[in-house]
């Protein structure tokens, strides 16, 4: 007899067939009969769980029916061939012990939830089948990524979380502070002797590195105090942000490619289940347990891991756009921002698959993008995705100093609070380039779940701060 886990058993399944073993993990559901009974039992290590099967034979059969979902328990038994699926593992129980038992009014009973009474539960949803999918999903994806960037030489890099600076000048940062509300704003009296906020962005303080190591990452969780109360819009989310020195544009984009490639054969290749199962939940229009319908998530995960990603500018686009013959709600126009629907023709009508859309109007991106010599466009790019919309967004940086200065100015940005990254042009810059992608935003894409707030452990959105 051995201890294993669900995971050992699926692997070892052939090798294991008549072989006596002992599982621990917790009861999904129980179903009783007369004379014999089925537990479905998991133990999160595998999402193909083991059916326990027992009989009347067993000792202390009356307490065995008892069990009640949710309840802690070891089970030793004989691995035996299922009827159902050969795939999937099935153990004759001789033995069933209670570790810790759990009562009538345990939140997840046997029955379908809807996704909002989930998150009121989010200390229970994980032992829910879509969130053991989800989560398996991410923690997959996570490790990708790290195995990407170190397997080809960059250097893991933790920025900090608490910063004097607000790098995208947009102004949604949460305060940092010690003071005593009626001192607000006595920045002098603060912790740190000024105003400080959580971090929105590990960039600046990646490039730093990036000229020292010439190919950096960071992978941690930003911050941003935005009133928004959309699926895609959370206050805390983790990002994904390398920065590559002695690289342009066009390298940026070769790099993201290969990069977003490589997560999502990844996943197809170490979540087949999780995915199966996924696939059938959004075509169940986010009802766990989704329909027996498919909603074809896999096949659009298996056409972008083979897509080649198309290139065009932004000016493109827009006259794309224009040339539609489409209805927008929101009109395209040169020199402004696209719109969702925007992105969703471009990726699923014209191209029917992933595009670059490349130098953006400087007026509406960040001081620190490179400027083209149009004077109007800065070297900027978004990658947009079939049934996403915008995924990673990136730019070359800009180099030159006098150029960066006279953007900074206009801008209304502190050359003097930002003297450190200012001297990088001075001290040895070169070109280099970056991108940003948000985790969260990558898993509602690798999952077909539809708001961010199930693809996190527990959400933060506002007026909203629980568990």
């Amino acid at each position: 007899m051995s201890v294993i886990t669900t995971l050992e058993l699926k692997d070892r399944l052939s090798e294991l067939q008549g072989s006596t073993v002992t599982l621990r993990g917790w009861i999904r559901n129980h179903r009783k009969q007369k004379n014999m009974g089925f537990i479905d039992f998991f133990d999160g290590l595998c999402f193909k769980n083991p059916q326990v099967v027992y009989d009347n034979s067993i000792a202390g059969f009356e307490e065995i029916q008892a069990l009640r979902v949710g309840s802690a328990i070891t089970v030793t038994g004989t691995v035996v061939p299922s009827y159902k699926d050969p795939t999937t593992p099935e153990v004759q129980a001789s033995e069933i012990i209670l570790e810790g038992d759990c009562p009538e009014d345990y939140p997840l009973q046997p029955k379908r939830h809807s996704i909002e009474f989930l998150r009121e539960i989010g200390y229970l949803r994980p032992r829910t089948r879509l969130f053991q999918a989800v989560f398996r999903v991410r923690s997959v994806a996570s490790m990708a990524i790290h195995t990407y960037f170190q397997d080809r030489g960059y250097l893991y890099v933790h920025t900090p979380l608490i910063t004097g600076n607000d790098a995208e000048g947009a102004g949604n940062t949460f305060t940092v502070t010690t003071l005593d509300p009626k001192n607000a704003g006595k920045w002098d009296e603060d912790f740190f002797g000024k105003q400080a906020s959580l971090a929105v962005t590990g960039q600046l303080e990646g490039e730093t590195f990036a000229m020292a190591f010439s190919k950096i990452y960071t992978f941690g969780p930003t911050f941003r105090a935005e009133n928004s109360n959309t699926k895609t819009h959370a206050a805390e989310f983790w990002m994904i942000e390398p920065e590559i020195a002695f690289c342009d544009l066009d390298q940026l984009m070769d790099v993201e490619e290969d990069f977003l490639k490589y997560l999502v054969k990844t996943v197809l290749e170490k979540c087949p289940d999780e995915l199966a199962f996924l696939d059938t939940f959004a075509a169940g229009a986010g009802s766990p347990g989704g329909s027996k319908g498919k909603s074809g998530l896999v096949d659009k995960l298996t056409a972008l891991a083979d897509a080649k990603c198309a290139r065009i500018t932004h000016e493109e686009a827009i006259t794309i756009l224009k040339n539609s013959g489409k209805d927008w709600q929101f009109k395209p126009e040169y020199g402004q921002d696209t719109a969702k629907e925007h992105e969703k023709y471009l990726t699923e009508e014209y191209f029917h698959g992933p595009v670059f859309v490349y130098n953006w109007p400087k007026d509406i991106k960040a001081f620190y993008m490179y400027q083209n010599d149009d004077e109007k466009t800065v070297a900027a790019v978004d990658l947009l995705v079939p049934g996403s919309g915008e995924l990673m967004g990136g730019s070359q940086r800009e180099t030159r100093l006098d150029k960066l200065t006279e953007r900074m100015d206009q801008l209304g940005i502190s050359k003097d609070s930002l003297d450190w990254y200012v001297n990088l042009r001075k001290f040895g810059g070169c070109t280099h380039a970056g991108f940003g992608m948000g985790f969260e935003r990558l898993l509602m894409y690798l999952t077909g779940v539809d708001n961010i707030r199930d693809v996190i452990p527990y959400a933060r959105t506002p007026m909203n701060c629980e568990f």
